[in-house]
């Protein structure tokens, strides 16, 4: 699973797998045992994972979500060391532990938080991100357009009568 079938809802906690579009939004499945659906429409705030990024004081300024979990996972794998309702000073030297870079100005707390929960989340119910190396999803992503196009020309065309 990749960060752009992983979906976050302001208002609503918990991450949510996005199973189908549509005409009027996506429907999502909670990230959880209880697997609630959830018709995220218009009215919703909804942010696909691999559109996330923290603020760092690099010349970029950001560092993708991506990357950033997959580097939590390098380094700490299933023990964190830390949880969501640790004190603000345990949270903000977690983060500066693996992303040192990080802007401390405009990363909340908060935010610190949800980066715990979303990757106690994503270990629990969709392990495949960390297995499946970002090189493999990219060449996917590439590859896929040329795939269905392939397939397309691959089909007999039906002839007018």
């Amino acid at each position: 699973m990749t960060l752009e079938k992983i979906a976050t809802v302001s208002g609503k906690g918990g991450l949510f797998k996005v199973v189908a579009p549509t005409k009027s939004g996506v429907i999502l499945e909670a990230m959880d045992e209880s697997r609630a659906k959830l018709i995220a429409t218009t009215s919703h705030r909804l942010s696909l994972l691999n559109e996330i990024s923290i603020y760092t004081t690099t010349k970029e300024g950001t560092v993708a979500l991506e990357d950033v979990l997959r580097k939590i996972n390098k380094d700490f794998g299933d023990d964190l060391g830390v949880d969501a309702n640790a004190d603000a000073s345990e949270l903000k030297a977690f983060l500066k532990s693996v992303l040192p870079e990080y802007d401390e100005d405009r990363v909340y707390v908060s935010d610190i938080k949800k980066l715990v929960k979303w990757y106690e989340l994503i270990r629990k119910y969709a392990p495949e991100f960390f297995t499946t190396p970002k090189e493999e999803k990219k060449a996917e992503q590439q590859t896929a357009p040329a795939k269905e196009a392939e397939a397309a020309e691959a089909k007999p065309k039906k002839k007018k009568s």
